[in-house]
């Protein structure tokens, strides 16, 4: 191989080197976005919910809950929300979830979940939080009962 052939052979494995960290970059980037775009909206999601729970006394059903969140900025990146507003009673802890949605992103982000705490909204005084995959599961296996994960896994 003479000089000009390995000069082509470093540039281009240069450029290979440097368009793979930035597509890794980006992913991470865009993995970053989606989350705090959830965030977000699970955190506007805290907001009306207080406000119903200040005009009416409690939390509300799940179904204004779906009607509220069609017109939340960023509800896409919500997926599949869970809201826990039929299992809170009057003994729950402000630590128990209200809601939850799963959220799977690659690399540096991870897999986990993004909550949204009873006390968040009862005392206006929480944000939405993430929390890792394995300590969500058992946390939430603590706060669900025999009757919820029935129903659940219907």
């Amino acid at each position: 191989m003479n000089r000009r052939q390995k000069s082509i052979l470093k540039d281009f494995a240069i450029v290979i080197v440097i368009t793979a960290i930035a597509v890794v970059a980006m992913i991470n980037f865009k993995d970053w976005v989606n989350r705090s775009e959830a965030m977000r909206a699970m955190e506007h999601l805290r907001r009306r919910v207080g406000q119903y729970r200040d005009e009416h006394g409690s939390v509300p059903p799940k179904s204004w809950v779906d009607r509220q969140r069609e017109n939340l900025p960023g509800n896409i990146r919500l997926g599949n929300l869970q809201y826990r507003a039929r299992w809170i009673t009057f003994e729950s802890t402000p630590d128990e979830f209200l809601a939850y949605t799963e959220a799977n992103y690659n690399l540096l982000v991870g897999k986990g979940y993004i909550v949204l705490r009873l006390g968040a909204v009862l005392r206006d005084d929480g944000h939405p939080e993430w929390i890792d995959r394995k300590e969500f599961e058992t946390l939430l296996a603590q706060q669900q009962s025999p009757e919820e994960i029935q129903i659940l896994q219907q």
